[in-house]
């Protein structure tokens, strides 16, 4: 048993941090598997000098060390009760480049794809591409020996690990690369432990019978996605047991082991040119999984890049996923199964001959009903589909889940049809519609049982039907591990697949490398039970939680943070594109993941002792960063909509803890607002003037660097009242509803007046109503019971007058589009709020609507050039799109437009203010956002949509940004 003293002196001799809090705890004790193990502490060593201290910490003491770069593992390897250790924080570096070999040297928290941008330049790439490409690192996928959709052309990552500089367990630095005979000869002298671990794998595999027994027993050597224990298999192809050119490498042992052998600290890969520039897709559509697995066999005769399945499971779930929804433009009916088949070419005349060749066995060999060509980004949105069926299974309201288990199996290409045809009858005995998608052209489908694991007799099936599948792949000499990896789920399998005996000598090579059993223990051999050790008590009685909001669209709060299945979408680099998540994207701390506050939640609720299960503090630490930016509800394959799910948690705590004066000022600024308006000159001078802006910052604990917003003269309502019949068309195409938010009345008043301005020359008449603010800022600061009477008195006000022909338009984004979000789950009247969120859009969406139907014209503005470029608002992005104030800036003929491809702002509303959170604030601001606007010359115009993404980019950059409404207001003729 180690005491925290032994820890607290562990932490004082590291350079890099080390944590055993209960936080920290809870958010390593998953990965994405179905399994939960409470780990002693998480380590995030910043060299090799802290690993080497944490290897004899874990010596001394019998305590095991799980390594860990993204956890975005389906087996359940970084998951243990020792001690995690996170290298994704500090060993990111790419250390050396050999342009002429075509090799790199990484460390191993270097993400995939941000590594391939830094490569292209140079028109090189690592070819192995996972679904998890944009967060996984190359620690892992060497871990793991991932391959993914790309295997087919290039390979596994094993085929691209040229060297691997390790650890050993007696904390030795060892170097593995090629070796010659001599050299080999020279590592069995060595007295050292490198030197035992080369003189036990000679002894050990130079015997025939035994090399025979290998061949015979492992996974057929033509199947290239292979997992099976230690890759000793492979070994067998060295010149000092094969007799042929082939250098021995242990780094060929090393992949795929999931750290239980050595712990590596950087890695040399071999990398490929980048791929025929010239490229399309045929997506073919089948009626049956059958006939699509049917075609495989023909179709891979041609050369293909990739050759990827989706069957109507996964392709249902991305009806309900909003940013899935964009790349399902080319799905035509309803197909049962996708195979997406990728050709490239150095030119497009051979692009084409090769088209028309796969075109041909498409129609003459298969059963195909329709096979539209994908082109361009096309592909890559098809790609972004298919890649995305790992999180979009989450998807599935309540408990039974389609779980990780037998999901890796890879046979040959020419056993598949037949093996899921057996697969498929296995499963309807078990009453069971398994998920069938991926990698159809390396001959494995990720198949899924859907199942309760929350239940003991789901439980026994999960076992049951593993048992049953893994006979069945043993039959075809296929692999339970395809490239997910043994972990916990398939680990015990090892010796039904491969026989006792050679079972016995990977445990003898483990222990050669690992006597006392410290690197990643319960993994590959001596594994832990895959039925034990989950995420949820088996037969436990599920906690009632009670809430304010209604999650009942996810069967409670509960199950809406458990729709997280640890697959780390969140963890993507900014270069990645996206928002989620933001405030992680500047710490990098996994408790600032969408991923780390859905686990929080998840555990505290569970396990809470306290009346108020809400009430922790370290539910108050991971909400604390999470700036609402609704970019996990739109980006996170599973829809883990954190926004609501911290509005709902900052209620709670509140009614325990209460809140402070400065988040009920927040909460109340419309009201203040108000007050402050009516003597808008005073308020404005006490804002500005030094002396009282510095103490009213202080008092409130708003930063000293933020700018106060100031207010208009006059409020947008009393604008309205003196002057908004006399701007109103004569004959008015139709009658629409302005919604006054609370920041446009009365701190843009004058984008206000632009944006009736804009609508009445165009030929709308303009109505507003006496409605209530949006309720955005008692949202965002949990003050759900004043939010919800706003909400109710909103949607009486416009459920009998808001429709299609009469819709309701927003200036400010988080305001507007409160009424498509938050309402539905306040209000009483559920289905007035639905049919008011269907007709309520952003100004922007109104006018690109109106100008399909051909009611807005280019001739209606000025054919001057201007150059404008656009930030999205969070809102915006995660609830509707940009494409829309894009369409509409660039209807003036010479306009020309540029998205910026910024996350979130940083602003937050009232979150960059708060003096704490300045710097984060910043931050963020100055990942794609600032660069961008200072990079814009002074003639460019800057758009924001949101309010505090306006005043974010003044403080950041002292630009001034502006609303489109006001630039196309300013464009009219």
């Amino acid at each position: 048993m180690i005491d925290i003293q032994l820890l607290e002196i562990l932490k004082s001799n590291l350079q890099g941090d080390f944590k055993f809090d209960k936080l920290s705890r809870a958010l390593y004790a998953t990965d994405a598997s179905v399994y939960r193990k409470l780990p002693l502490g998480v380590a995030f060593p910043k060299h090799k000098k802290d690993l080497q201290t944490l290897l004899a910490f874990a010596r001394k003491y019998s305590v095991g060390l799980i390594p860990r770069t993204a956890g975005t593992s389906l087996a359940g390897q970084c998951v243990g009760d020792g001690i995690i250790v996170d290298v994704s924080k500090h060993f990111t570096s790419i250390i050396s480049l050999d342009k002429k070999n075509k090799r790199i040297t990484v460390e191993p928290g270097v993400i995939r794809d941000d590594l391939n941008r830094y490569l292209k330049p140079f028109g090189l790439f690592f070819g192995p591409n996972t679904s998890t490409s944009n967060r996984c690192m190359i620690g892992g996928m060497v871990g793991n020996n991932s391959s993914g959709t790309t295997s087919i052309q290039y390979g596994v990552t094993r085929d691209k690990v040229v060297a691997l500089t390790t650890l050993l367990t007696d904390g030795s630095e060892v170097h593995f690369s090629e070796l010659s005979t001599t050299a080999f000869a020279n590592k069995i002298k060595l007295q050292t432990l490198e030197g035992s671990v080369y003189r036990t794998l000679y002894e050990e595999l130079i015997p025939q019978d035994v090399q025979q027994r290998i061949k015979n027993l492992f996974p057929k050597p033509e199947i290239h996605r292979r997992n099976t224990g230690y890759a000793i298999d492979d070994l067998l192809a060295a010149n000092i047991f094969s007799g042929d050119e082939t250098p021995f490498n242990m780094s060929t042992l090393l992949t795929g082991s999931e750290g239980t052998l050595a712990f590596t600290t950087s890695i040399t890969l071999q990398l490929d040119p980048l791929p025929p520039s010239e490229g399309l897709m045929i997506a073919a559509h089948f009626n049956s999984i059958e006939s699509c697995l049917q075609a495989v066999v023909p179709i891979m005769k041609h050369t293909l890049y990739t050759c990827e399945m989706m069957d109507k499971t996964i392709l249902d779930c991305t009806k309900n996923n909003i940013e899935q929804l964009k790349n399902r433009f080319f799905i035509q009916d309803d197909p049962q199964a996708i195979l997406m088949i990728e050709i490239r070419e150095d030119s497009q005349k051979a692009l084409e001959e090769k088209k028309e060749a796969v075109l041909t066995t498409l129609a003459l060999e298969t059963q195909d009903y329709a096979h539209p060509i994908l082109i361009g980004r096309q592909i890559e949105q098809a790609l972004e589909l298919r890649k995305a069926g790992l999180g979009l299974l989450g998807n599935i309201v309540g408990d039974k889940k389609a779980v990780a288990c037998i999901e890796d199996t890879a046979v040959a290409i020419t056993d598949l049809a037949a093996y899921i045809s057996e697969f498929t009858e296995l499963m309807k005995a078990y009453e069971q519609k398994a998920v069938y998608y991926a990698h159809a052209g390396a001959g494995e489908l990720h198949l899924r049982p859907i199942l309760d694991l929350k239940k003991g007799t789901d439980v026994v099936l999960f076992k049951k039907i593993t048992d049953d599948v893994a006979t069945l792949v043993k039959k075809y000499k296929g692999s339970m591990s395809g490239e997910h990896g043994d972990g916990i789920v398939r680990a015990g399998y090892i010796p039904f697949m491969i026989g006792d005996e050679n079972y016995a000598l990977l445990k003898r090579i483990k222990n050669a490398f690992d006597p006392q059993n410290i690197l990643n223990p319960g993994k590959i051999v001596d594994a832990y039970p895959m039925d034990q050790n989950f995420r949820y008590e088996v037969n436990r009685e599920e906690p009632e939680i009670e809430t304010f909001m209604d999650f009942s669209d996810s069967q409670g709060i509960l199950r809406a943070a458990e729709k997280c299945n640890g697959s780390g979408d969140c963890r993507k680099s900014v270069e990645a594109g996206g928002t989620m998540c933001p405030s992680y994207r500047a710490t990098k701390n996994e408790k600032d993941t969408t991923r780390g506050r859905a686990n929080a939640l998840r555990e505290f609720l569970t396990n809470s002792d306290t009346v108020n299960k809400f009430d922790h503090n370290e539910l108050k630490e991971v909400f604390d960063l999470c700036i609402s930016c609704k970019g996990c509800a739109s980006e996170c394959p599973s829809n883990v909509d954190v926004g609501s799910l911290k509005a709902e948690f900052e209620y709670q705590y509140q009614k325990i803890n209460g809140s402070s004066w400065r988040t009920k000022l927040f909460a109340y600024s419309n009201r203040l607002n108000t007050l402050g308006s009516i003597s808008a000159g005073f308020t404005n001078f006490m804002f500005t003037n030094s002396i009282t802006s510095t103490a009213i910052k202080s008092i409130l604990g708003i930063a000293k660097m933020r700018r106060i917003p100031i207010l208009s003269k006059q409020s947008l309502r009393h604008w309205c009242k003196q002057h908004l019949e006399k701007y109103q068309p004569s004959k008015p195409i139709k009658t629409v509803y302005l919604f006054i938010d609370e920041f446009t009345n009365h701190l843009d008043t004058a984008i206000g007046i632009d944006a009736i301005y804009l609508l009445t020359k165009l030929g709308y008449k303009v109505s507003v109503v006496d409605h209530k603010e949006s309720g955005r800022t008692f949202i965002s600061k949990g003050f759900l019971e004043q939010a919800k009477k706003v909400a109710d008195h909103n949607v009486k006000i416009f459920q009998s007058i808001i429709s299609a022909e009469s819709p309701l338009l927003g200036i400010e984004p988080s305001a507007i589009l409160t009424f498509r979000d938050e309402y539905v789950r306040l209000v009483d009247n559920k289905d007035a709020a639905q049919t008011i969120a269907k007709n309520s859009f952003l100004i922007d969406e109104f006018l690109s609507s109106e100008i399909e139907k051909g009611n807005i014209r280019a001739d209606q503005f000025t054919q001057k050039p201007r150059t404008i470029k656009v930030h999205g608002h969070c809102h915006q992005k995660a609830l509707s799109t940009v494409t829309t104030t894009f369409k509409v800036l660039n209807l003036p003929v010479n306009y020309n437009v540029t998205i910026i491809p910024s996350g979130c702002c940083g602003m937050a509303g009232s979150f960059g203010y708060e003096k704490e959170h300045y710097d984060i604030s910043m931050k963020i601001g100055e990942q794609t956002l600032f660069p961008a606007v200072r990079k814009a010359s002074k003639n460019t115009i800057i758009v924001a949509l949101g309010t505090s993404c306006r005043h974010q980019i003044l403080d950041g950059t002292q630009r001034h940004a502006v609303h489109p409404v006001t630039v196309l207001k300013e464009a009219l003729v």
